[in-house]
């Protein structure tokens, strides 16, 4: 009767009952959270996401009950920390970041893709600020940490170090010590596993755990994309030989087919609960219509621990074997994130969390004063690999309504802001005040099209865009009461995965720019509105 009236309601269980839910609705993490790594630290979880290109990097959220998850800060929030340079291609930038934590200190340990490599930063409070980066110069994406019982850190990454490449493909895991005290990997350096079988591809997210007494390896295989998976190796002792388990892959949805509306599952990181009980966050996409529009996100599912012929193998979603939209949820207390309001009014002095940029913003070119944000004209475009005045969001839901009041006026053409929705440098949608029109304009791998247009003389319009699935509507008009329809059923798949490509997600946000050209002007944004429809 719950799960009925949810359905029909659109409602959670909280708002129908009020009460404790007992399931919990995966992704518990939507929109773009790729790549998840997680951390408790007596009752409390933290969690870290790849982030690419974006600034600030390396998302952190924080929960009590690993279903509700709230942003409270990003490892990197400093232009200087680590630049993402102009000229950094898509999907490139921070990849897989692994969060852990030892003797007092957060550690976040990751990879900046054609931006220096390997490093890792500390912080005593998961929220920042973090440390200055440490420079690593070690091969391959995906490091992770782990302390033995004697306090040696061993430092898990990926790379094929044999040199050996005898089949298409082939990478893997090796290891080596990290001194802290030196800054620096010492010693042996060891290739650990090539994969949990012979013709494994792209073996990579390694996480290194001791579970009773013995060693456990827990890697990604098969790519982020459709065949992507999950495999464990056992060994008596830290160096290995890490042996493949009979039960791999232990998670992956390749073998339902290209229909199952869950797929590309992956990458995962286990924690065990307070209360004993062991769960895993993972990677996935979801498919609607054919296309997967909100890119890799994060999800939850229980992981058993079981004796396999005297071996403790993890046993992903009991029962089930697979991720579920819906499901029992783990045995601790409910605990729900602040809400957030649905308008930013800008009258804060800085900018909330879920605001992002577009490579490093070397200069600070725009400002939040009289509760307004305002927006220099640059001449950096969307479709150039630079910072261009762009503010902007995830979008985290198939159906979703955003809004914004905008004040901005100009004669040439050149000079142009509005709102857009962004997936990389060569696919998005831009409806731009320009001049006296307002123009739609579709950008698809890199072939740049205006849908519509109409005139509008006047300063001060709100602009709208109504997504569902693969579709969407955009309005404007002077107020949200006034609104006209521009254009309907313009496509969305144009930031899918299946057309944009990449390992990052859509965003909806403001943007200005001049074109090239160098102007003194500003657009000025009262609010912005971002909704669940």
């Amino acid at each position: 009767m719950k799960k009925i009236l949810r359905l029909v309601l659109g409602l959670s269980l909280t708002a129908v009952f009020g009460q404790t839910p007992d399931t919990f609705e995966n992704p518990v993490l939507p929109g773009f959270y790729p790549d998840p790594s997680v951390v408790r630290v007596g009752e409390d979880y933290y969690m870290v996401n790849s982030s690419f290109e974006w600034f600030p990097g390396m998302p952190i959220h924080h929960s009590k009950d690993l279903v509700n998850w709230e942003l409270i800060g990003y490892g990197l929030h400093r232009p200087d920390q680590v630049e993402l340079p102009e000229g950094l291609l898509d999907s490139r930038g921070i990849y897989a970041v692994s969060i852990r934590y030892h003797d007092g200190l957060f550690y976040l340990i990751t990879t900046c893709v054609k931006c220096n490599g390997n490093f890792y930063i500390t912080a005593k409070n998961p929220a920042g600020p973090w440390s200055e980066p440490v420079w690593l110069g070690s091969r391959g994406i995906d490091p992770s940490l782990f302390w033995d019982d004697d306090g040696t850190c061993y430092y898990t990454g990926h790379a094929n170090i044999t040199g050996v490449n005898d089949w298409p493909n082939k990478n893997g895991v090796w290891m080596q010590v990290l001194d802290f005290e030196q800054q620096k990997l010492i010693g042996e350096r060891k290739q650990l596993t090539h994969g949990h079988a012979k013709n494994a591809r792209w073996t990579e997210g390694p996480h290194l755990y001791k579970i009773d007494g013995k060693y456990m390896l827990l890697v990604a295989e098969g790519g982020t994309g459709f065949h992507h998976a999950v495999t464990v190796h056992h060994s008596d002792s830290i160096w290995g030989p890490y042996i493949p388990n009979h039960s791999n892959p232990v998670l992956t949805h390749r073998h339902l087919g290209n229909d199952f509306p869950i797929h590309s599952v992956g990458h995962a990181d286990l924690v065990q609960t307070q209360n004993g009980e062991w769960w895993s966050l993972m990677l996935a996409k979801r498919k609607k219509d054919g296309f997967s529009f909100l890119a890799r996100e994060t999800f939850l599912t229980p992981v058993r621990f079981e004796d396999q012929e005297g071996i403790m193998t993890p046993v992903f979603n009991p029962g089930i074997g697979h991720l579920q939209f819906e499901q029992t949820r783990p045995n601790l207390p409910w605990s729900p994130s602040p809400k957030k309001p649905k308008r930013d009014e800008f009258n804060t002095d800085s900018l909330t969390l879920e605001w992002n940029f577009l490579r490093t913003p070397y200069s600070k070119w725009y400002a939040l004063k009289n509760g307004k944000l305002s927006i220099e004209l640059r001449p950096n475009v969307l479709d150039s690999l630079t910072n261009p005045s762009l503010v902007a969001r995830r979008i985290q839901h198939h159906d979703f309504l955003a809004s914004t009041k905008m004040d901005f006026k100009s004669k040439k053409k050149n000079v142009v802001a509005g709102l857009v929705i962004y997936r990389n440098s060569t696919n998005h949608l831009q409806l731009l005040k320009e001049g006296d029109a307002l123009i739609l304009l579709k950008t698809k791998k890199g072939v740049k099209v205006e849908i519509s247009r109409v005139p509008y003389p006047h300063k001060e319009l709100v602009l709208q865009v109504e997504g569902h699935n693969t579709e969407s509507t955009f309005r404007y008009g002077p107020t949200l009461n006034e609104l006209k329809t521009l254009a309907e059923k313009v496509d969305l798949t144009v930031v899918s995965d299946e057309v944009a490509g990449g390992f990052n997600g859509p965003y909806v946000g403001m943007y200005a720019t001049s074109n090239g050209k160098q102007s003194k002007k500003n657009a000025n944004f009262d609010w912005f509105e971002y909704a669940e429809k």
